[in-house]
């Protein structure tokens, strides 16, 4: 029936407009310190038996038709991104896996983005557009520290004029999470835990699977351009496919009506 074939073409329409949604949010977000691509995935609908169990076709199949296609998930891709050095001393990147933890006051969040600074109060703090996020466990640098370093296993020291030795601050720490997919994405490049990703376990740099830190880089968007247009380009076609299946469909549909007895 010409109904089924434009419910059918509207749902794979409705699917492609998300997946374009999915795509424009990559690319718009390609120059996103430590952004994380996302993928949409699509499943078939329903189905209708125009034969009913135990009644088969010559071929020996149960006869049966698909209503369209709806969408399943979105799925993050945590591929870590490509290094870029900046130089900044308070620029980290994570090699391999975990997040930083960071507190707003009222609950810790994760983030990839390892671009620090420092508050009027000596705190390290990942900054952002509205609040600044204090680093946990929390770290703090006085006002006259110089030569201020990271090492790969996240201990944080300084020196101080007169002091020959260095200072240690404290020691970074790192979370991981059984399933990272399954992380909800707040904005802000952050992260907030779920009943699907697990609890955060906490690791020290290079341990227990966690990557270790690395001064001076960033880690940036892991978004392909390329991949991302080939993808554009064949959601383009997608759409178009569908909704010649809904024009198909209305033009049976107009015959029909137009039907006369003579």
């Amino acid at each position: 029936m010409p109904i089924r074939a434009l419910n059918s073409g509207a749902t794979g329409m409705s699917a492609n407009m998300f997946n374009l949604d999915v795509i424009a949010n990559n690319l718009a977000n390609s120059g996103t310190t430590a952004f994380k691509r996302s993928r949409a995935n699509f499943e078939d609908m329903i189905y209708q038996q125009l034969k009913l169990p135990g009644t088969q076709t010559t071929q020996g199949q149960l006869t049966s038709v698909g209503l369209g296609t709806r969408l399943q998930s979105t799925q993050l891709d945590f591929v870590t991104g490509t290094p870029v050095t900046t130089g900044r001393p308070l620029d980290l990147m994570i090699n391999g896996e975990g997040f930083f933890g960071v507190t707003d006051g009222t609950q810790v969040s994760y983030t990839r983005a390892g671009n620090l600074t420092v508050n009027d109060s000596g705190n390290l703090v990942i900054a952002s557009a509205d609040v600044g996020r204090l680093l946990d466990p929390p770290i703090t640098i006085p006002q006259n520290a110089i030569n201020i370093s990271v090492s790969a296993d996240g201990v944080v020291s300084y020196m101080q004029q007169g002091t020959p030795d260095p200072i240690q601050a404290g020691t970074i720490n790192l979370y991981r999470f059984i399933n990272p997919q399954g992380l909800i994405q707040q904005g802000d490049n952050i992260y907030l835990q779920s009943p699907a990703s697990g609890p955060a376990q906490l690791s020290n740099p290079g341990q227990d699977g966690a990557g270790i830190i690395t001064q001076g880089f960033l880690e940036s968007s892991n978004v392909e351009p390329v991949r991302e247009l080939v993808e554009l380009i064949k959601t383009q076609r997608n759409f178009e496919l569908n909704s010649q299946t809904v024009q198909a469909a209305d033009q049976a549909l107009q015959l029909i009506a137009n039907l006369r007895r003579f």
